[in-house]
């Protein structure tokens, strides 16, 4: 299995019109990508190396910070959020049957003017910088979940209308700024690796990889390198949207594994984990029984307390 490359230019940030022809070809090929492997690298999609990297140089700033700096922004402290803040090294398993994963996050769940925000000198800038991203990855993923209820055959604003109050209390979608600092193999628990073998849980995910180390699973069961290419965005199919189509759009698990003996570099990546509205009922958009009904928010709500209730 390779991860194939689609170029989405003709419907990029930067442009405002997409034609029949060129909009056709995109439905085509992420219609293939995402039924027969459950992930794609897009490349020009207007967001730029440089957005990327400012994101990744502001949060690496907060996670070099002492632990009692960050302790005030921790995942839980917030009313009302309960998956928004700072997630401390080893907190979550996700694959419950491995120890910690050798990570740390910082997740934005909701741009409320009211959160609380880390605001030092080193990291002054973080909450702008952050929430200009996160809009901006917001903007790309109704580009894509259109392109995607188009290659069903669906009203393009079936998706969309289940995403519409994405960055407020009544949505999920997450930014999730993850570091995954250096590792001594030796101290490394039986098992522990930085990121445990795991489906995601909602529509969608777009990832920005510092460098390679993610792995993904093909349909014949073993995992394959993903490739960190520059200008790309890889984005993949989570649990959720599995439901929604029946099947026809295929989720995939992936995993981090511990980096290469003497190799003792960091990796930083970006998440955006896309989630339809906390109340919209998931049922199979062609009339199957294959799945229960379920809110969104309650499936959002198991799958954390699968991946933190055991700790």
């Amino acid at each position: 299995m390779s991860i194939p490359v689609v170029d989405f230019g003709a419907y990029s940030l930067s442009e405002t019109d997409v034609t029949e022809e060129q909009l056709h070809s995109l439905v085509q090929e992420l219609k293939t990508a995402f039924t027969q492997v459950g992930v794609v690298l897009l490349k020009n999609t207007g967001i730029t190396e440089e957005e990327v990297d400012h994101v990744m140089d502001i949060s690496k700033t907060f996670f070099l910070q002492p632990d009692e700096l960050k302790q005030p922004f921790l995942r839980g402290s917030f009313t009302n959020l309960p998956n928004h803040g700072w997630v401390p090294l080893e907190t979550e398993r996700l694959n419950p049957r491995r120890p910690g994963d050798l990570k740390e996050a910082f997740n934005i769940v909701s741009l409320h003017p009211d959160i609380k925000w880390p605001s030092s000198d080193p990291v002054q800038e973080f909450r702008d910088v952050l929430t200009s991203f996160y809009l901006r990855c917001k903007v790309l993923s109704l580009r894509v979940l259109r392109v995607m209820a188009l290659s069903l055959g669906l009203d393009p604003e079936v998706f969309l209308n289940a995403h519409s109050l994405i960055g407020t209390d009544k949505n999920g979608t997450t930014l999730r700024s993850l570091c995954y600092p250096p590792v001594e193999r030796d101290k490394a628990k039986e098992g522990q690796v930085r990121c445990g073998e795991h489906s995601d849980y909602g529509s969608i995910t777009l990832l920005f990889q510092s460098c390679e180390g993610l792995q993904v699973r093909s349909q014949s069961g073993e995992f394959i390198n993903a490739p960190a290419i520059r200008g790309t965005v890889l984005i993949n199919i989570a649990d959720l949207m599995q439901r929604w189509t029946s099947d026809q759009f295929v989720s995939v698990r992936h995993r981090v594994l511990l980096p290469p003996v003497g190799d003792s570099s960091t990796r930083q990546s970006l998440a955006f984990f896309v989630h339809p509205e906390d109340d919209v009922l998931i049922t199979c958009c062609d009339g199957a029984n294959k799945y229960p009904p379920i809110t969104a928010g309650d499936y959002l709500m198991e799958r954390f307390n699968q991946s933190y209730g055991q700790n």
